[in-house]
């Protein structure tokens, strides 16, 4: 497909392709992809490194052991990954490399893509992938965009994309308030599902954009904007293919003839399901979510703050609020950047000058939007009959105004494309589309993320705020934070937006991200989640006791996956044969991703 004909060809429809966009979300998603081809530049992928081959295979064993897994199969689906890599964008988006990458695109690319149809079929990869000492690299559906999408850790590992076939939504109990689902259901389809069956009495929780697996963003324990929003705490019973093919069901599945899988999570004896959340000791083939009770309304609220010193006083008055339920979502406190570039037009509107956007552009032009002129905005949403609202909210606007200068924002003023009403449906449980628009900033968009996790203090806040600013200054990117608050900890989520296109931008994104893992570090914060290049540094700032926590992943990664053979290097875990070669990214790596080749089987 040309580049023009990518550009206008049309938006796949959920009810034509599991990764498509539902009816009600259609002419959004249309409008979206008009400005991603508008800001792109990026000319077609040459491929200069093929074919693609898993270290210590040679080309005709390989093709070798692929037809023989086609055989399995069906040689529809085993897919040699040797064509043009296109990066295409959300809706439509490629499972043959990271379509936002931070290194060179040919760096993080799988030899070939499978598609099982079944647990079964998984396990049949999986016994394959032993026998001939192949890496694997399981994506639920690749949406993980800008924490590596459907790229392997190991350049040539084979990607087992479960989502094509594996779509199902397998159970809705209307009274248990759960579901039971497989990888390839995105919670656009959860949505769908739960609309289509009448079911007015349930709401799902959504992420910031709705078109990921339910499964893929929960076992990366990501996170959504109702009181559900702790997607991975809301998580109840998995099943698991793992590395030497054997199945298990986690909980009460583990029970022949249960009736509670997904009502109580835990079962008898030890609790493993938290080793199948970012790691590579399994493949989870169907997973339990609780669903919400739908709560007798709502109502968004938006609050703006002018200064940017106000930060440390908002911290202080947020956090009683939150943890007394009293703020009852995972809200978001953002910074006028985010309000200014979700509008999805690309920074030259505003600004064309070199290094970070003046402080005093942006103001002048958040000053000529519906939202006015402001530094932070609080979004928020209360929940209930219309009279415990008005109880909560009476509170809410005392506390906020006392920070001098605060406004409430009057809804009824907003126009319907403003970026209020997203956040009002996604805290609605209503899957949108409309956040990832700011990566419109830069021609070829990217975005890749600093998701630092501290307690929610003003302080803290505070000197979160100074080191990525500083670090940003430092590289010449433009600085988009937003404080997303839990009910005892806070994420600092700092989108760095980059020209994918170009390497010296490429380049220095990452350098400004490396800076501030160890920065962030140092003062005692860590990283709750990170994209593939950036997993070794990250785990290694948890080297407490000599790195003790990570010799114990090592030891389950070895129990577990003797052949090495499942997703190595997922969050910094390395089987044996891959350990002391060279494989672990650190500052001094540069662009290159790969060790020196494993170790021979012993």
């Amino acid at each position: 497909m040309s580049f023009s004909e990518e550009a206008q060809s049309d938006v796949p429809l959920l009810s034509e392709k599991h990764s498509g966009i539902p009816e009600y979300l259609l002419e959004k998603a249309r409008e979206a992809k008009v400005g991603v081809f508008e800001t792109r530049t990026k000319p077609k992928a040459t491929r200069n490194k093929v074919p693609v081959l898993p270290h210590g295979i040679d080309e005709q064993a390989f093709f070798a052991a692929l037809s023989e897994l086609g055989k399995q199969l069906g040689e529809e689906n085993v897919e040699r990954n040797d064509k043009p890599l296109r990066d295409g964008w959300y809706m439509e988006h490629p499972n043959t490399h990271d379509m936002m990458a931070v290194v060179d695109d040919e760096e993080l690319v799988p030899s070939a893509m499978v598609y099982p149809a079944s647990t079964e079929e998984v396990q049949q990869i999986v016994l394959w992938a032993n026998k001939y000492q192949i890496p694997i690299s399981p994506i639920s559906m690749g949406r993980n965009l800008g924490y590596g999408g459907a790229a392997p850790r190991v350049r040539g590992s084979v990607l087992v994309d479960l989502g094509r076939r594996m779509n199902k939504v397998l159970d809705i109990n209307p009274d248990d308030y759960t579901c039971l689902l497989e990888p390839g259901v995105s919670f656009f389809a959860l949505y769908e599902a739960v609309k289509a069956k009448g079911y007015d009495h349930l709401w799902i929780d959504v992420p910031d954009v709705g078109g990921g697996s339910v499964i893929g963003n929960t076992v990366d324990r990501g996170v959504g904007y109702t009181p559900y929003g702790d997607h991975w705490a809301c998580h109840a019973g998995l099943e698991v293919v793992l590395p030497t093919g054997e199945v298990i069901r986690t909980g009460m599945g583990a029970l022949p003839g249960n009736n509670t899988w997904q009502t109580f999570p835990y079962g008898f004896g030890p609790y493993s399901d938290g080793i199948f959340s970012q790691s590579n000791f399994g493949i989870v083939t169907k997973m339990g979510m609780t669903l919400m009770p739908n709560p007798g309304g709502y109502e968004s609220f938006s609050y703006t703050f002018q200064k940017e010193e106000d930060l440390d006083q908002l911290i202080e008055i947020i956090r009683p609020l939150r943890i007394g339920n009293i703020l009852e979502n995972v809200a978001q406190l953002r910074h006028v950047t985010q309000t200014i570039a979700v509008r999805g037009r690309p920074r030259t509107d505003y600004y064309n000058g070199e290094g970070t956007i003046p402080v005093d552009v942006v103001h002048a032009a958040a000053a000529s939007l519906p939202m006015g002129d402001h530094t932070w905005a609080y979004y928020g949403m209360s929940y209930g009959p219309p009279h415990i609202r008005q109880y909560k909210l009476s509170i809410i606007d005392a506390e906020f105004k006392k920070v001098p200068g605060a406004r409430r924002v009057d809804p009824s003023a907003l126009p319907p494309d403003e970026y209020f009403w997203a956040r009002d449906r996604i805290a609605a449980g209503v899957p949108e589309l409309q956040e990832l628009r700011w990566v419109n900033w830069m021609p070829n968009g990217a975005h890749i993320a600093f998701s630092p996790v501290s307690p929610i203090r003003g302080a803290d806040a505070t000197r979160l705020y100074e080191l990525a600013k500083r670090r940003h200054e430092e590289f010449g990117v433009d600085l988009f934070p937003a404080f997303c608050v839990g009910l005892r900890e806070m994420h600092l989520i700092v989108e760095l937006v980059y020209d994918r296109a170009d390497p010296g931008r490429r380049r220095a994104v990452l350098d400004c991200l490396r800076h501030l893992v160890d920065d962030a570090a140092a003062c005692g914060y860590g990283e709750y989640r990170t994209h593939l290049v950036l997993m070794d540094q990250v785990a290694g700032t948890y080297s407490w006791n000599d790195g003790a926590l990570m010799k114990f992943h090592e030891k389950l990664k070895d129990a577990l996956d003797p052949n090495g053979i499942m997703a190595p290097g997922r969050c910094g875990i390395w089987p044996k044969k891959y350990r002391n070669r060279g494989w672990e990214m650190t500052k001094d790596s540069g662009e290159n991703t790969q060790g020196d080749g494993v170790a021979p089987s012993e």
